[in-house]
């Protein structure tokens, strides 16, 4: 089991949730509470990762973040180098590949709120920020968690987008999904089975924690 590989692959995910919670927030509030009638467009972009091969994804991400592509020719000329095969550049894709984790459930939250708790903020001169961060955020808590950790799980995971963007570069690209191929291709099927074993158990408290807050099994709030 390759230690540098874990910290990798926890790092990176890490950095995705946190930036992902950031992005999705505001997003998956406008998606929720809009009335614009081609919101629906926007949602097919958010969703898409969810239908598209891995590879596809990742070849048009590794484009991109080239050399010869918009955004890698623009890192280029700011820091000389690329986008692709750095840990900035995973982090990049894996923005793009797990999206859809995080803005899906903050949509089904705030969809589920009681639009009459708005209303009376309102009517009471609360600000939209206000009520945001004083009712919406709050009731929606279970929502944020469960988006949190899907985003985190499913970078953890990944494995097309990682190949093709990053590549396979020990200490800055090499995540433990790929670790995990290494070890099968040299039939180092034991040490395979250790990795693959975490990942495992993960991805089963990922799922306990997810089905436990969408139960209300763990609230922010006293019982009464």
């Amino acid at each position: 089991m390759s230690i540098e590989a874990i910290l990798l692959s926890l790092r990176l995910a890490g950095t995705v949730s946190v930036i992902l919670l950031i992005i999705s927030l505001p997003l998956a509030y406008w998606l929720a509470f809009t009335s614009w009638r081609g919101k629906f467009l926007i949602e097919s972009v958010v969703a898409l990762p969810l239908v598209l091969p891995p590879t596809v994804l990742g070849f048009y991400a590794l484009v991109a973040l080239g050399p010869h592509g918009g955004l890698g020719r623009i890192w280029l000329a700011l820091f000389g180098h690329a986008l692709a095969f750095t840990f900035t550049g995973l982090v990049l894709a894996s923005l793009l590949y797990s999206l859809p984790f995080a803005v899906q459930p903050l949509v089904a939250s705030f969809e589920s709120l009681d639009r009459r708790l708005l209303d009376a903020s309102a009517v009471l001169g609360a600000s939209r920020g206000r009520a945001f961060f004083r009712i919406i955020l709050p009731l929606a808590w279970p929502g944020v968690i469960t988006a949190v950790v899907l985003s985190f799980a499913h970078t953890l995971g990944e494995f097309g987008v990682v190949l093709m963007v990053g590549g396979n570069l020990a200490g800055i690209t090499r995540t433990i999904s790929i670790d995990i191929y290494d070890r099968v291709q040299a039939l180092d099927y034991a040490g395979a089975h250790q990795t693959a074993l975490l990942l495992l158990l993960i991805s089963f408290v990922v799922l306990s924690v997810v089905y436990g807050v969408n139960r209300r099994i763990w609230s922010p709030w006293p019982k009464r």
